[in-house]
């Protein structure tokens, strides 16, 4: 299938982590790892909140609207790691990283609100 595919020594990245300096790439590296706090902080106090919203705990809104949210927050979610493995492995991995801290702080936060 993969007949006469051409390859060159050239990362597949936008952002090569090999031509910055050190500080550069750990600031980098660094700015991931908050926006995916940030980004997870979003994703799963929304689904905290869309769950709320299912069982009856939240007054307001539609299912319509509920179901529309959600899945608003999971293109956000794609769409934002997806452009952080356009910048190469670590990034991504970094960004996910993000998002699982903010997973267990907002589980943490949500189970001392819940009784």
């Amino acid at each position: 299938m993969l007949v006469r595919l051409e390859m060159d020594e050239e990362r597949m990245s936008f952002l090569s982590f090999d031509a910055l300096p050190f500080w550069a790439m750990l600031l980098s590296l660094t700015a991931h790892l908050a926006a995916g706090f940030v980004l997870g902080v979003l994703y799963f106090r929304g689904l905290w909140w869309s769950a709320r919203r299912f069982t009856g705990a939240c007054a307001g809104g539609g299912r319509a609207k509920t179901i529309a949210l959600m899945i608003g927050r999971f293109a956000l979610l794609a769409g934002l790691l997806t452009l952080a493995s356009l910048e190469g492995a670590l990034p991504l991995l970094v960004m996910t990283l993000g998002v699982l801290v903010a997973r267990s702080a907002v589980m943490r936060m949500v189970s001392e609100v819940t009784p």
